[in-house]
């Protein structure tokens, strides 16, 4: 037989799969098993994939081909998240509209997943930056428009200067740069699109526990949500103008209201703007709030070194005791949680603490402890700790002073039970080209309204400068305008900002469906049919935006009565991350980036599939290894070299056929449970006790071809074509295990003697116990030579033990 060649073999099975229409989705019948996999759709922004972005496709592969194998009908697609920043930005780098670039890109990237084998159904393919598309993204906007779910406000934004856009909460890192460009984000006041996914809080929030999710998304969703219950306080104020305003606080901890000793407001305060002129200290104010505008939200609450500045002139009342308390400004302090300012109570938060400290502001505890107590330690334990300095409500534990003090405050008017989120409204507004418009018109008056459906989709132009300059590019592109003008009147003028790229991924899941589809986003039928998604496969770092935004977008959906589900997504898996062999995560700063077509080139699709998959926990990181890629290589020549192999009968073929079974039994169960790593290890191991036992018979050989068939797709056509059968391995049944066959036929006996284990022996399972004595006396007989054995037990197919004198 010849040797191994990929080189040939790839190239021909790749194109007959094509030619065939092989991973064609198959017509869904009603009494059909089906299986909707997905994975996150690329970027298709540089110029090419590495290593590190075909590990999660791979992994989705694997699973679509097992479920095909099992009788399921699987709709397994394939797209492109085109528009957005990474592709406007490379454009940007390289002058090159972003248009034929990212054309071109999908090309490339389309070359090389076919080469890697993923049997998507290239039919159903669907690119963002298509107006086909995002006619669609344009009308779920005009959606959330008449629901009153998408409006626009001035708003304090993050403003990346280098990228010359606004960004999201989730694009800030917690050092204050831009994910993307490194730049220090600024804080700016813009009029700004939002959608209102704070109305959906609570139900985003519940619906997580119905979710076979990891845990830990699950969590980093909640802490996102951030639902806190709480209570709103009314503090009085004695200002510099003698108007006597209020400040109300929001706070989940009011049973320590009687230890607040000073106030603390957001710089952006509405009180802080009124009186910041009128303060005595007004140079300093103003100084402090220049200085917290450079800073994020995240970068505020984050920062351990607490700043802040004292209102002069201002002096609150705390309504419960009616003690006079100073007022501070402080960036730790958000104007978007709460109502922007918070009750500080130093002898039982740790921040109020140190910047009491800081400060030398008063503490007084409120505990009888009289020692500083963590409130989350009280939070736990309410019953255990009990009230001091708290006037009438002395002596009573947390538990029921707080239930005393709400009343207090509610019947005096001056408090009530609230229920407050972390979770803002999506801003979805980007002063960039690269982006689908927002299909709305203003008058001359300025006064706006939706483009009506007939005329979406509103079309982005070619011929604009995409060069950032700080404001929209469209605001300059007359054609954009006029346009709208002979549409709709004199003086009408487009929205010029271009919507998030998240609006686009945050449906693609539906088109999928029927993407061809021109009257809606989906077939209703198809969507019925197909949706939700049973798998979907995503890198862990989109644990807050994207699935949020997905969950979202199907919850307005479900609301209008278009689907009947309000889930997207029933499993979600994340796939590790794959480092570089020095540890660090592949860039072409480090120059550690593996090009999936090298590895193809030299070692053949297989290796990379199985080494991929080989190379430790599926959702764990691992640096990549040259040598074990080799390594994996080597075991593919083997199962190669197994054809000349084949025996039409042996001594040992039912002892192959034992191991077999087991073999079709783990790795059915590994796939499912995605432990893809320990299916290549038995692989491998099944190979090894195939070649102690010289050879499989070519039942045998042929069922291990369609075990290895979803991880190697390439080297197992051409093995199941090379034994004469004439339809696909990929169109076959998975092998069935036979339970009987899965018992253990021998078994390993441990000889004790005196309580020290001396020898062992295998023999079969459930053998008679004098043979099994007898075979432990012959084994460990220089250890009874010139004894007297006085006493033997044998605990059946584990251990003999012998007392000797």
């Amino acid at each position: 037989m010849t040797n191994y060649n990929h080189l040939e073999i790839e190239p021909k099975w790749m194109k007959k799969w094509s030619d065939d229409g092989l991973y064609r989705t198959p017509t869904l019948k009603p009494d059909s098993k089906k299986k909707y996999i997905l994975e996150t759709f690329p970027y298709p922004s540089g110029y090419a994939m590495h290593v590190g972005h075909i590990k999660g496709y791979v992994g989705s592969d694997v699973t679509a081909r097992y479920a095909r194998m099992r009788g399921y009908s699987v709709l397994y697609p394939i797209g492109w998240d085109a528009f957005g920043l990474p592709a406007e930005n490379y454009a940007i780098k390289t002058g090159i509209h972003p248009r034929p670039n990212t054309d071109e890109v999908i090309k490339v990237s389309t070359d090389q997943l076919m080469q890697v084998g993923l049997s998507y159904d290239w039919d159903r393919e669907i690119a963002t930056h298509r107006p086909e598309y995002y006619r669609w993204t344009q009308w779920i906007f005009s959606l959330l428009y008449k629901r009153g779910l998408a409006y626009k406000k001035e708003a304090l934004v993050n403003w990346d200067p280098v990228d010359q856009t606004v960004l999201a909460n989730e694009q800030v890192l917690a050092d204050g740069t831009a994910e993307r460009s490194g730049a220090i984000v600024e804080q700016k006041y813009m009029s700004q699109w939002f959608f209102k996914i704070t109305d959906y809080a609570d139900r985003l929030l519940n619906d997580l526990d119905s979710l076979d999710w990891p845990e830990s998304t699950k969590q980093m969703q909640r802490n996102w949500i951030g639902k806190s219950e709480g209570v709103e306080v009314v503090f009085k104020i004695n200002d510099l103008l003698g108007e006597n305003e209020n400040i109300t606080v929001f706070t989940t901890a009011v049973d320590t209201i009687f230890g607040v000793t000073f106030l603390v407001l957001a710089p952006e305060h509405p009180v802080v703007q009124k009186y910041r002129n009128q303060s005595e200290n007004s140079i300093e104010i103003d100084q402090y709030l220049e200085l917290a505008k450079l800073k994020t939200n995240l970068e505020r609450e984050s920062n351990k070194d607490k700043t802040g500045v004292k209102l002069s002139g201002i002096m609150a009342l705390n309504p419960i005791n009616g003690a006079e308390i100073p007022v501070y400004i402080a960036d730790y302090v958000i104007s978007t949680y709460g109502t922007g300012a918070i009750m500080a109570v130093p002898g039982e938060d740790q921040r109020d603490y140190e910047f009491a400290q800081k400060y030398n502001l008063p503490i007084i505890y409120t505990t009888q402890q009289q020692e500083f107590i963590p409130y989350s330690a009280i939070k736990k334990h309410p019953r255990d700790y009990f009230l001091a300095n708290s006037g009438d409500f002395n002596g009573l534990n947390f538990d029921e002073g707080k239930e005393k003090i709400i009343l207090s405050l509610e019947q005096n008017m001056i408090g009530k039970r609230v229920t407050n989120y972390k979770l803002r409204d999506w801003l979805v507004s980007r002063q960039r080209y690269w982006g689908s418009p927002i299909p709305i018109v203003y008058d001359r008056d300025g006064i706006e309204s939706l483009v009506p459906e007939s005329d979406l989709p509103v079309l982005l132009p070619d011929d604009v400068n995409f060069m950032p300059t700080g404001r929209s590019p469209l605001i300059d592109h007359i054609g954009f305008h006029d346009e709208a003008e002979v549409k709709y009147g004199d003086g009408v003028r487009r929205e010029v900002d271009t919507m998030d790229t998240f609006c686009c991924s945050s449906w693609y899941f539906f088109r999928y469906c029927s993407p061809k589809n021109t009257d809606f986003l989906a077939d209703a039928a198809e969507m019925k049919k197909w949706m939700p998604v049973d798998q979907y496969i995503i890198g862990a770092e989109h644990s807050t935006m994207h699935l949020l935004y997905a969950r979202f977008f199907t919850k307005v959906l479900f609301d209008e009565g278009l689907i009947g589900f309000n889930e997207p997504f029933v499993v979600v898996r994340h796939q590790g991350l794959v480092r570089g062999e020095d540890g660090r995560k592949m860039s072409k700063r480090w120059g550690n980036v593996v090009n999936p077509n090298d590895i193809i080139a030299d070692y053949g699709a297989d290796t990379l599939r199985m080494y991929q998959m080989f190379m430790g926990p599926f959702e764990d990181g691992i640096a990549w290894s040259a040598n074990t890629v080799k390594g994996v290589r080597r075991f593919l020549d083997r199962v190669w070299k197994m054809q000349d192999k084949i025996a039409v009968s042996s001594k040992n073929e039912s002892k192959i056929e034992v191991i077999l079974h087991r073999l079709i039994k783990k790795v059915g169960e590994d796939i499912e449970t995605m432990s893809f790593n320990t299916s290549v290890s038995e692989c491998m191991k099944f190979v090894n006790s195939a070649d102690d036992f010289g050879g499989l018979s070519a039942h045998q050989f042929e069922r291990f071809i369609l075990i290895l068939a979803p991880f190697a797709p390439y080297i197992t056509e051409e093995l199941w074509s090379a034994i004469g059968n004439k339809n696909s391995v990929h169109t076959q049944q998975y092998p069935v295990f036979n339970e009987r066959l899965l018992v253990d036929e021998f078994v390993t006996i441990v000889v004790q003697i005196n309580g020290k284990v001396r020898a062992s022996f295998v023999i079969e399972s459930d053998s008679a116990d004098d043979v099994v004595i007898d075979t432990a006396k012959t084994v460990a007989e220089k250890w009874l030579t010139g004894n007297q054995i006085s006493f033997t037990k044998y605990i059946p197919n584990r251990i003999v033990s012998f007392v000797i004198e």
